[in-house]
């Protein structure tokens, strides 16, 4: 059965989610293959990530902690999909650079005919927006460690911070449209981009 939900606010479901920060330390995130081949702390600065449209086989969301390497633990909403393919992808940061001002690193790819591709893909998001959201065969309220129809991340079943019976959503597939995210950290087994452009460019030119 499909679910439809209107513009979604991920960014409350986090509050949900997200129940305690412990004390802070390394987090691992499984890379290649879907095993853990390395591990980093994020930089704490967030960028954004936007998409006209993301088809998911296999989607799971549960919360998160991640760290800086200076030890500051961040709470995130971890978004994890077996296979996406994604159209109209754009990823921006904005990094201010002494004298010059701010500059907008911006990715843009996945534009034409040919969809972007990803696989183990996990997005660790502050803030996820989408205009429209459909689900098939959606769970909600399902214990993270009793997920199966999305991926975990496998350094975060690690990781200090991950608490199996704590709240989770999966979905035998999903369709959404108009994604914004503000996001720490992102990370894929693989990752195809048709047409990958990338332009540096003073002043602040973000995805949304």
């Amino acid at each position: 059965m499909s679910h439809g939900f209107g513009r979604t606010r991920w960014k409350r479901f986090a509050l949900v989610l997200v129940t305690s920060v412990a004390a802070a330390g390394a987090v691992g995130v499984g890379m290649a293959q879907g095993a853990l081949a390395a591990s980093f702390l994020i930089s704490g600065r967030t960028f954004q990530v936007s998409a006209d449209t993301l088809d998911v086989r296999g989607l799971s969301i549960y919360g998160m902690v991640d760290v800086t390497r200076e030890g500051t633990a961040v709470p995130v909403t971890v978004t994890g999909f077996r296979h996406a393919e994604i159209s109209g992808l754009c990823q921006s940061v904005v990094v201010p650079i002494p004298v010059l001002g701010p500059y907008t690193l911006r990715l843009t790819g996945g534009g034409g005919e040919q969809r972007a591709e990803a696989r183990n893909m996990f997005i660790d998001a502050q803030e996820l927006d989408v205009g429209q959201a459909n689900f098939k065969a959606i769970d909600m309220g399902v214990a993270a460690g009793a997920v199966t129809k999305g991926p975990i991340n496998p350094g975060d079943k690690q990781s200090r911070y991950f608490d199996p019976d704590g709240v989770a959503q999966q979905a035998d597939a999903a369709r959404l449209t108009d994604v914004e995210v503000t996001a720490v950290a992102v990370s894929a087994a693989t990752l195809n981009v048709p047409d990958l452009s990338m332009r540096l460019r003073q002043g602040s030119h973000e995805c949304f």
